[in-house]
């Protein structure tokens, strides 16, 4: 699609926005560094700073603290307190608190993947008593999952989304709340499934909506939000037309606009584009498979693993989580 994109993406893996959440994103410098230029920072103007900013920096770097030790139960639960103390969060402080929820919620999710493809097989076995079990831990997995993202919804709705003055911040909300529903979707089965999905279709929608006039085509989040949008509609709503036209229509867009695309976003929204054409490459192999009749039941056309999960989730790419910054 594009010549300077090189390489095939993984076989049977799509990706969508929240594939790898810690353990791809993309950053311009490590997170030791980030926490020593945090420190630094803060004993320099954290006395000027009001109340409800003292208690902001300290927190976030608490934060910082939390993700260099692979602590994200912890990382949360500070982002989150950052969350309530009202006004719109920096960049720093959005892009921690996002990261902190898709490293907590993505070990469940990829557990769910795993403990749910050990349950098929032991179904077509006939194993019923090994099933059982295994049916009730999948519950429980399924259990802190939905507390998760139920929690990650509650600050959006309460804090995150009411006080988003940008439309660069309006669109990472509206998006984040689209992704957990999707999550949501992933492992929930009747009308359960359906409202999530519903939820999650008006959060993207909304998300667009704001991209579409405030943001360029080539911005990184405006790319990102195309990207877990498509995979929603493929691994969720079953529609691969429609998953498609809207991965190429975001590729295509940013495409014509790459010459203009500033110094500081290439990477990320090259990445992005990459993880597009990669979806786009899989889904429509994975179409002109099936209509010869051959290689249609490998396809990621559910991966839901990550995406949209049934147990396969890394069919397809997610974005990744975004990098905290000072």
């Amino acid at each position: 699609m594009a010549s300077f994109f090189h390489g095939h993406p993984q076989a049977g893996h799509t990706r969508d926005s929240t594939s790898g959440p810690a353990r791809w994103r993309p950053s311009t410098s490590p997170v030791q560094s980030t926490v020593v230029a945090a420190l630094g920072q803060a004993s320099v103007g954290v006395l000027a700073l009001p109340a409800s900013g003292r208690i902001a920096a300290g927190k976030t770097f608490l934060a910082r603290l939390c993700e260099q030790a692979e602590r994200y139960d912890e990382m949360v639960t500070y982002m989150k307190e950052v969350a309530k103390l009202g006004g719109e969060l920096t960049v720093d402080e959005r892009n921690l608190l996002s990261v902190a929820y898709k490293n907590v919620v993505g070990t469940r999710r990829a557990s769910w993947r795993i403990i749910s493809s050990i349950e098929q097989k032991e179904e077509s076995k006939g194993s019923d008593k090994h099933v059982s079990t295994i049916k009730e831990y999948r519950s429980k997995i399924e259990t802190e999952l939905e507390k998760v993202c139920e929690d990650v919804l509650n600050v959006l709705d309460e804090s995150l989304i009411p006080n988003a003055a940008s439309g660069e911040s309006k669109v990472f909300y509206h998006k984040m709340k689209g992704d957990y529903h999707r999550y949501l979707a992933e492992f929930a089965s009747g009308e359960k499934r359906k409202g999530a999905a519903t939820a999650a279709h008006e959060a993207y929608k909304n998300a667009t909506d704001v991209a579409q006039t405030d943001l360029t085509p080539t911005h990184p989040i405006r790319l990102g939000l195309a990207l877990n949008f498509s995979v929603f509609y493929y691994e969720i709503l079953n529609s691969p037309d429609r998953a498609c036209h809207l991965a190429k229509q975001a590729f295509d867009d940013a495409i014509a606009e790459l010459d203009s695309l500033s110094e500081e976003s290439y990477r990320d929204s090259t990445l992005i584009m990459q993880l597009l054409r990669d979806n786009l490459t899989l889904w429509t192999s994975s179409d002109n498979a099936e209509a010869e009749g051959a290689g249609a039941a490998d396809a990621p056309k559910k991966e839901e693993g990550e995406a949209a999960d049934k147990p396969t989730e890394e069919a397809k790419a997610e974005e990744p989580a975004p990098e905290a910054t000072n």
